[in-house]
């Protein structure tokens, strides 16, 4: 996400370097590329202008400070500017409430309400320690009914049935009456998609939460649509009492113009973000944290969070364990490593949260998940004696493992290669003051590093 704007504001912050003071005439053309880098990632037009006058009236005249250079002056102003436009601190959902709090999910057809009921489902019974129910009230799609229900059992919560026989309304207060008996925390309820010039839909939602009163009614809009998913939450906060905005889709929008124009335009928070298609990847939004990335600074409190909620802590102590009594790190620990990383959201999603990474050009196209998913198609077509020993690996055996993963010789050389510098690594790491020595051999496994760079599948 944002990696366009992203690219378009820190190169455009080369044009005041070595200023001695921010003017009007040595930022002018800096806030016409930062205006047309916000118009090209789709952000609304009111948004942009509102955005660049602030940015303009805190940069000119300006003083640099000593300590800090013209350019990191005014990357501190748009980086607190980007924070103010979309909120200056994540907003938590108000869950303040006598049991059960009912969180109700609204927006158009395929904005991903439904998969989005079960993410935030399996956030608040793992993250929050909630017992959740969910239930579906899209009595048009039995499809979303069936959906709804097959992923409540994938993440562990409680489906409430319906059908499409029944009223919405009256499956609601069915489902808050037996949250209340089996004395559930929260009940998120899915609704059917509805446009918001569809008077008769509207109604009906409007209904419906007149009469189930819910603490919490959350927008769910797909990022791709642009500033139109603002204009959108906008005409339904309209009708309804918005508390908040999902933004889903987020993963595959390089602009980011809904992100920065919702609440601007309609003074409801971004709560959440949907960062891809499985259950688990959705994320608090955190506005200081997404500006963060957006000028090229990196995440690493969220990347620090998830490695807390997904790493297995398990297998990395056994894994460290194994360094510390000075056996190798063989082919098996290095699949483990590519599967622990597959399960923070991927190579990508993990560079994305790293401060420098915009700076170092087309690293994610060199770095990317199909790689490591080859890499572990070709550790896969060893045997268990190679993977311990990939020293035995001799040139009959390199021909047999690589046809058995589709792949060629030189991707298993590159792989072992990789395993190697990777070895040395691991070895650092287990001796004295091995992290910084590890953190400088990290160095050579980047693309334009000492060691090569990743292999290239």
């Amino acid at each position: 996400m944002f990696e366009n704007l992203s690219n378009r504001l820190t190169s455009s912050l080369d044009h005041i370097r070595g200023r001695a003071k921010l003017t009007e005439d040595n930022i002018k053309d800096v806030l016409r590329e930062v205006r047309m880098a916000l118009l090209e990632a789709d952000v609304a037009l009111p948004v942009v202008k509102d955005f660049v006058a602030a940015v303009k009236e805190r940069a000119i005249g300006t003083e640099v400070s000593k300590s800090l250079s013209p350019g990191q002056v005014f990357l501190k102003i748009v980086k607190q500017e980007l924070e103010t436009v979309m909120g200056k601190s994540n907003d938590e959902l108000n869950l303040r409430v006598a049991s059960p709090a009912v969180i109700l999910l609204a927006g158009l057809q395929g904005a991903g309400k439904t998969t989005s009921a079960a993410k935030l489902a399996k956030y608040l019974k793992e993250r929050e320690k909630k017992s959740v129910s969910v239930v579906s009230a899209d009595v048009y799609r039995p499809a979303a009914i069936k959906q709804l229900e097959t992923l409540a059992g994938e993440v562990g919560v409680d489906f409430i049935a319906s059908d499409i026989s029944q009223k919405p309304i009256d499956i609601v207060n069915g489902a808050i009456d037996y949250a209340k008996k089996a004395h559930k925390d929260v009940v998120i309820v899915d609704t059917a998609g509805r446009l918001s010039v569809d008077e008769d839909m509207m109604a009906e939602i409007k209904a419906l939460h007149a009469a189930v009163n819910p603490i919490e009614t959350l927008f769910v809009v797909d990022s791709m649509t642009g500033q139109d998913a603002a204009n959108t939450a906008k005409a339904f906060g309209d009708v309804l009492p918005l508390t908040g905005v999902i933004l889903t889709k987020t993963d595959g929008d390089a602009r980011g113009g809904a992100a920065l124009s919702v609440r601007h335009i309609t003074g409801k928070p971004i709560k959440f973000l949907g960062v891809g298609e499985k259950v688990e990847a959705l994320e608090p939004f955190h506005p200081d944290r997404l500006a963060s990335r957006i000028l090229g600074m990196g995440d690493m409190l969220s990347l620090i969070e998830e490695a807390e909620q997904k790493i297995d802590k398990d297998k990395a102590e056994k894994l460290a364990g194994k360094l510390k009594k000075g056996k190798g790190f063989d082919l098996e620990d290095f699949k483990e490593q590519l599967q622990q990383m597959k399960n923070m959201g991927g190579m990508s999603s993990m560079l994305d949260k790293l401060p420098g990474m915009g700076q170092l050009g087309n690293i994610q196209d060199q770095v990317n998940d199909k790689m490591f998913a080859q890499m572990e198609a070709l550790i896969n077509s060893m045997t268990p004696a190679e993977r311990r020993n990939p020293d035995v690996i001799n040139g009959s055996r390199k021909k047999r493992i690589s046809t058995g993963a589709g792949l060629q010789i030189q991707d298993l050389n590159r792989l072992l290669k990789q395993h190697k510098q990777m070895q040395k690594m691991m070895k650092k790491f287990s001796s004295k003051g091995g992290m910084k020595k590890m953190m400088r051999g990290l160095g050579g496994m980047m693309p334009g590093g000492m060691g090569g760079g990743f292999p290239k599948m």
